[in-house]
């Protein structure tokens, strides 16, 4: 069938609509009319190079939709289903059985290859272009910069018809990164402190999480004034403009010493090095944003030795399954509002997210098919 995609064509170039031809939904695979897609970090950082999709391609990998049609042997999901469509993964290795997906032991091959990872057409792409020649797409599984998507249904998580389609695509990566960092990676006990540096997307459902957990003391670092007030509605104790203040320093003040936890949701080597200094003992630094490809930093050797843990987190953990409807029930009672973070643009307003997102006026982008 024919769809209207956003394809980059090589690194660093514009996203520019296109009329592409999409394979019919093989076996295992679902094709879902995509009703939202959330603009994310890594989409940029792919189109900039620095994740080794092969380019020409589709990308977006936070996509909403409804079921447009399933391919045979598919019986989770039916025609008409509301779904988010989560990270694939191969279901057999050993991580996969352990039920930790985002951690597949083809992780790199089912996110980046181009090309579907399972079923008989696997190492093919889907995605011909109007000359013949076939682009890469399947990025996470979905390509949903597009109209149309092909996921795997074993991907998919079914959504209530009540809540608003356009809002849940997020909580494919973005939104579930920050917030399972915390449950599923963090998990604090009663009177630890938890540190967010970044008060992002990524960062803002850290500190919404934190919220929900017994942790005593929940800083939020940034350089803008207001998404620290956002951080404080919700459910931050402290803020800090690391712009104006010495981050350490306070954080030292605030908790008596070293945090418990600190979370880097920027990505930015300086801040992932200072963060690292912001736990001491038997504290834990965990890694969320995303840095550039081959990007390295360094820790005081004596100082890690002592007890500092310092573990990388992808997704939030867990499946998508589990942690998508969790986040769900958690903003159905009004104790998750991660609605809002979210701007709505048009398919045919990326540059301006792009833009938007860059600049840090817009937290979170969502961009909505057209009605």
């Amino acid at each position: 069938m024919k769809i209207n995609a956003l394809v980059v064509e090589e690194k660093d170039a514009p996203f520019v609509r296109e009329e592409l031809e999409l394979d019919a939904p093989g076996p295992g695979e679902v094709l879902v009319k995509v009703a939202a897609v959330g603009l994310c970090h890594t989409d940029l950082i792919t189109q900039a190079g620095d994740m080794p999709l092969p380019l020409p391609g589709v990308l977006g990998h936070e996509g909403s939709g409804v079921v447009e049609a399933v391919g045979d042997g598919v019986t989770n999901v039916a025609v008409g289903d509301h779904v988010i469509m989560g990270w694939p993964y191969c279901g057999e290795c050993k991580n996969c059985l352990r039920g930790e997906h985002r951690y597949c032991l083809r992780l790199g091959e089912a996110l980046v290859s181009g090309a579907r990872f399972k079923g008989p057409d696997a190492g093919k792409s889907a995605y011909t272009r109007a000359d013949g020649s076939t682009i890469s797409g399947h990025f996470f599984g979905q390509s949903s910069f597009a109209d149309y998507s092909l996921a795997l249904a074993s991907s998919l998580v079914k959504v209530d018809a009540d809540i608003p389609l356009e809002l849940v695509g997020p909580l494919a990566c973005g939104i579930t990164t920050g917030a399972g960092a915390v449950f599923n990676t963090a998990k604090p006990e009663p009177g630890q402190s938890l540190v967010v540096y970044g008060a992002g997307a990524v960062g803002l459902a850290a500190v919404m999480a934190a919220k929900n957990t017994p942790a005593a003391t929940i800083i939020a670092i940034d350089l803008h004034d207001s998404r620290l007030e956002l951080a404080r509605e919700f459910g931050a104790t402290h803020t800090i403009n690391s712009g104006k203040t010495n981050a350490l320093e306070e954080i030292q003040r605030i908790c008596g010493g070293p945090a418990d936890y600190v979370l880097e949701c920027t990505g930015n080597i300086k801040v992932l090095e200072e963060a690292a200094e912001a736990v001491g003992m038997l504290g834990t630094l965990i890694l969320i944003g995303g840095a550039p490809a081959e990007a390295r930093f360094s820790v005081d050797h004596l100082r890690t030795l002592w007890g500092k843990r310092i573990i990388g987190t992808l997704g939030g953990s867990t499946t998508s399954q589990q942690l998508i409807p969790g986040l769900i029930a958690l903003y159905k009672a009004g104790r998750f509002p991660f609605d809002k973070l979210v701007k709505y643009y048009g398919f045919d307003q990326i540059d301006q997210a792009v833009a938007d997102s860059t600049s840090g006026g817009t937290i979170k982008a969502v961009l909505k098919a057209a009605d």
